[in-house]
């Protein structure tokens, strides 16, 4: 398969894993998920036939993890990132004290004003690490990386989780939980 076919596919596992399963036919569970056949047989009826070899390399290969395999490998979901309304049974946990967040230059100022907010997904995304927030932030123009105080924010009543594939999740971070680089 090529990088362009891979690319493909996995857009459009997150187009329906994520936000709209309904557009090929399928429902997730409540926890987000669906089995490999239901989803291979939507996908062929709706004109984007994907094989299960081709599924298996999409979620394998994928570098930021977005899909998972159930233990049994019976099912499939997403990760993360969703605008439908999923549990993905992640448990609280306690964060390092320092996360990241990667956002185009363009966002600075509203963020200066409103802190970061979910908008259509269930949580914002924190990244790890410097070099995964540049990657991300990256994707929406000139890039700014924001450390988050989340430590700060943990030890004063804010929940953190961690999803299968190391993006940290959170309902919302303060302005006062922010620190800008200088010059953004």
């Amino acid at each position: 398969m090529t990088e362009k076919q891979r690319v493909h596919i996995s857009r459009l596992l997150s187009f329906v894993l994520r936000h709209k399963p309904e557009t090929i036919g399928i429902q997730l569970d409540h926890e987000g998920w669906v089995p490999v056949t239901t989803l291979l047989a939507a996908l062929q009826t709706h004109g984007s036939p994907v094989s299960m070899d081709e599924l298996q390399e999409v979620v394998a290969t994928n570098e930021k993890q977005r899909f998972a395999f159930s233990a049994d490998g019976m099912c499939i979901r997403a990760s993360q990132g969703h605008s439908i309304t999923v549990d993905l049974g992640y448990q609280p946990v306690a964060p390092p004290e320092i996360l990241y967040h990667g956002t185009g230059e363009k966002y600075i100022q509203q963020i200066r004003q409103e802190g970061l907010r979910k908008r259509s997904r269930r949580h914002v995304h924190l990244s790890p690490d410097h070099a995964t927030a540049l990657a991300v932030g990256q994707r929406h123009g000139k890039p700014v990386i924001l450390e988050v105080l989340a430590g700060a924010m943990a030890r004063n009543g804010y929940r953190f989780f961690l999803s299968d594939n190391g993006v940290w999740l959170t309902d919302a971070v303060p302005v006062e939980y922010l620190v800008f680089p200088e010059g953004a």
